[in-house]
């Protein structure tokens, strides 16, 4: 942060379908429970394969995209991505892939972050994605905050939700609209379920104090 604004967590995230982006609202939604912190969403564009493709430099609706300033002065930083095949999604590692000159500087050296993820199945690759987002985050510095098995919905939650940060498993099963309601099929939707929802109010909340704990102790590099 700079020294004429207030501490502020950064929820960074990529979202298709729009699962990503209701678990980043919920996490800042748990980082401004802390008093003291505030939360900055921010979103990436997307990357095209067709090089003459671009994407307008304000978004059309939703999130602004992240800065270079917004990175370089949050005092903590969440991390989200949609799961492409066990790793995370393009824009993501494209956007960490410029990064190279708050790493020289160690902009983030010892400022905490976490990381979130969402699949559409639930053996879809949750924990290697978010595994694959920490690793980056490590090379810059920073301390690794997950979801500890002292919340008790990640011993309860039958969905999304790992010791590795907050998840949302998009594919449910729904009734299907046939003669036999007892079949049962599968059906994506964006909505978090009460479990997903409590991981990342409380991953928020705890990122925040861990963030400005540190800001306020000057403890970070």
């Amino acid at each position: 942060m700079t020294p004429t604004e207030s501490p502020y967590v950064l929820v960074l995230y990529y979202s298709h379908g729009g699962s990503t982006r209701n678990l980043a609202r919920v996490i800042a939604r748990g980082v401004e429970q802390v008093a003291g912190i505030e939360a900055r969403l921010r979103t990436v564009p997307k990357v095209s394969t067709t090089i003459e493709a671009t994407e307008p430099s304000i978004p059309d609706s939703g999130d602004m995209y992240c800065s270079a300033d917004d990175l370089k002065h949050c005092a903590g930083l969440a991390l989200g991505s949609p799961t492409r095949f066990g790793n995370m999604a393009a824009p993501i590692k494209y956007f960490l892939d410029g990064t190279a000159s708050e790493w020289v500087s160690g902009d983030l050296i010892g400022k905490p972050a976490g990381v979130f993820t969402s699949t559409s199945s639930m053996h879809g690759g949750q924990e290697s994605t978010l595994l694959s987002m920490m690793t980056p985050l490590l090379h810059h510095g920073m301390l690794i905050i997950g979801v500890p098995y002292s919340e008790n919905a990640l011993h309860t939650t039958r969905s999304g939700g790992t010791p590795y940060g907050p998840s949302h498993v998009a594919m449910h099963s729904a009734a299907h609209a046939s003669q036999n309601a007892s079949v049962n099929t599968p059906t994506n939707t964006t909505t978090l379920t009460d479990e997903e929802q409590t991981l990342a109010l409380h991953f928020g909340k705890r990122l925040a104090t861990f963030a400005l704990a540190l800001a306020n102790t000057g403890a970070t590099r």
